[in-house]
């Protein structure tokens, strides 16, 4: 059992491992030395710039994936395409909305874990909205703002509910280079939902302010994730990386 003291320093330290229940098919992952990183709504590819060294010195082989930010379909099929690629077990690590892709895209041979960052993670042929719509609506939504077909967040929205631990000068570069996002990526729906077959991860944050962290908390408890919480935004990959890196690490058999 943890002491209360110990507890109570595991928290001040911003993140501490759940204990879960695990599902059987959430075994210890087999050593990986791929990692395949999808970026959400609202960023580009550069948003894992603070991870992506870290697991660099760790040895793995990283790449970034550009979502297109068009259709589901198609941000699978981009994120496939980089699967392929691949020389050997691969992670794969979805941010925000891109746990969409994971859940569909993981079912590929060569991912050996599945990693989720403050991500969505429906189940297969799920409607994410109205799951979404049984926990309150987090602030964010209020502030998208669409430009004919394309939608995206406005500065200020970004900078206190996308991005409110960053600091403000870096979250400023990050809202600069916002990829706009086109209404019918929200319609799209999973027809597998990977986690029921391969070891996942999930990182909650628990200040986030995009999706509701007690959604996050049900679905990652939901699909038996190895899970971690961490005090920040949405965007834990930029503001508290070493935690994001390490969870990776775990879901690559390396720590």
């Amino acid at each position: 059992m943890m002491s209360r003291r110990t507890l109570a320093s595991a928290l001040a330290a911003g993140a501490i491992a759940v204990p879960m229940p695990r599902l059987p098919s959430a075994e210890s992952p087999p050593r990986a030395r791929n990692v395949v990183l999808v970026h959400g709504l609202f960023a580009d590819g550069s948003s894992w710039s603070e991870v992506i060294p870290r697991l660099q010195a760790a040895g793995l082989n990283v790449t970034s994936v550009q979502n297109p930010l068009t259709t589901l379909d198609a941000a699978v099929a981009e994120t496939q395409r980089v699967l392929a690629r691949q020389d050997g077990p691969t992670v794969l690590v979805g941010h925000s909305f891109a746990g969409m892709i994971v859940t569909e895209a993981g079912v590929h041979p060569k991912v050996s874990a599945l990693v989720y960052v403050a991500a969505r993670a429906p189940d297969a042929g799920e409607d994410y909205t109205a799951l979404a719509k049984k926990f309150p609506t987090p602030p964010a939504s209020a502030g998208i703002v669409f430009d004919g077909d394309e939608g995206r967040l406005t500065e200020v929205a970004f900078l206190r509910d996308f991005a409110g631990d960053v600091p403000e000068a870096r979250a400023r570069v990050l809202y600069a280079v916002q990829e706009p996002f086109h209404q019918a990526i929200l319609t799209g729906k999973t027809t597998q939902a990977a986690w029921h077959s391969k070891p996942s991860f999930y990182a909650v944050s628990t200040e986030d302010r995009t999706i509701n962290p007690d959604l996050e908390r049900f679905m990652a408890k939901r699909m038996g994730a190895t899970t971690i919480e961490v005090k920040a935004s949405h965007l834990s990959l930029i503001s508290h990386p070493r935690e994001i890196a390490d969870l990776i690490l775990q879901a690559a058999g390396r720590s």
